[in-house]
């Protein structure tokens, strides 16, 4: 017993010297990048941090686009009474904070995707559409929020998340109302007709983000990802 209790001793002792041997990343919103030590630590392997690292960074891709997209479109949060389009932002992501226990989760993240583009749609667009963007993600990680040893993710899934955000963000630059105008405003041009393509970057990273989470698993998994594309006439997309 004495030896066992020595041993987890050591380990602590080590995780702690590691934890404090590295210096925090300086971002420029002043957020850190350190990660605050857990006794849970001790039951996650190398790739289950790897895992929760990109989790969060995907959420936070969405965070950042769902206020993009309401300050570039406020009829949208007016329209769910929201007081600014900070609020409306906060709103939305609520639920992550105990993901597991949210009835949010059980969204049908497919028909989410679909019906802000209906031009007979009178609800709140960005709303809809980030609800089944964040829903779809989570469902890639199985909707889990920790990860440990005997925690399982499948590469497919964050594979065919990345394809179907990409038919989102081909809907979100072409689809347009009866009167010709684009549905939602996104990627546009300043005052001087430089293009700003910060919508683009965004989606991007959130893309690749999932993309090479997809090759660590599967590299981890030895399970192979079928390729696959959505079709962005018909937006049928892959299964999650």
């Amino acid at each position: 017993m004495n030896r066992s209790l020595a041993l987890l001793a050591c380990l602590l002792t080590a995780a702690l010297l590691a934890a404090c041997s590295s210096q925090p990343i300086a971002r420029r919103d002043g957020s850190s990048s350190v990660r605050s030590f857990s006794i849970k630590e001790l039951a996650k392997g190398d790739v289950d941090t790897v895992i929760e690292i990109h989790q969060q960074e995907v959420i936070t891709a969405l965070r950042t686009l769902t206020l993009k997209l309401y300050r570039r479109n406020p009829n949208e949060w007016r329209k769910s009474g929201f007081a600014s389009a900070d609020a409306a932002a906060a709103a939305l992501f609520r639920p992550v904070e105990n993901w597991q226990l949210a009835p949010h989760k059980d969204l049908p993240w497919e028909t989410a995707l679909l019906e802000p583009w209906r031009n007979d749609f009178a609800g709140d667009r960005v709303k809809t559409l980030m609800d089944g963007l964040l829903v779809m993600h989570m469902g890639a990680f199985d909707h889990q929020t920790e990860f440990y040893l005997l925690s399982e993710v499948d590469a497919q899934k964050l594979y065919n998340a990345a394809r179907n955000t990409e038919a989102v963000v081909w809907k979100l630059s072409n689809a347009r109302n009866a009167q010709g105008e684009l549905i939602l405003l996104s990627n546009g041009f300043d005052d001087n007709g430089v293009p700003n393509l910060s919508f683009e970057r965004e989606f991007g990273k959130l893309i690749g983000i999932q993309d090479t989470l997809a090759k660590i698993i599967e590299d981890k998994s030895n399970r192979a990802i079928r390729f696959g594309v959505v079709n962005v006439a018909s937006m049928v997309f892959l299964p999650i």
